[in-house]
């Protein structure tokens, strides 16, 4: 009776720690914080706990909406978070970052839109 006692006891701490350990993702840039597959994490993706997001005072996504039960927990998933760095390293080494394009306007300024084309030009130039 006594050692089912100290393996509920584990059990529940175990439980516990992992709940605080949520993981989350934030921009380079961003001040919100998302779940692994919100469309905002497309370009830069930074692991980070969601205790850790809270204490630095970012906000929630108001489109994927994490929250402590739809995040992942760090401890369960460390074989599937290095898949999916390695995966977005990829992905973010085949893409070309966006420019400006180089086309000008009629009235002679430079053009302001982004371009991912090889040629420095967006869709109108």
């Amino acid at each position: 009776m006594k050692t089912t006692k100290i393996i509920f006891l584990i059990v529940i701490l175990a439980y516990v720690s992992n709940v605080s350990a949520q993981t989350v993702y934030t921009t380079k840039t961003g001040e919100k914080y998302h779940t692994n597959n919100c469309r905002y994490l497309k370009y830069s993706k930074k692991e980070i706990t969601l205790k850790k997001v809270k204490e630095l005072g970012y906000q929630a996504c108001k489109v994927c909406k994490p929250t402590a039960n739809n995040t992942k927990n760090s401890a369960t998933s460390s074989t599937s978070n290095t898949v999916s760095k390695k995966s977005t390293r990829i992905t973010t080494t085949k893409t070309a970052a966006a420019i400006q394009c180089l086309g000008k306007t009629k009235s002679g300024a430079r053009c302001k839109r982004k371009t991912t084309n090889s040629n420095g030009r967006c869709y109108q130039h």
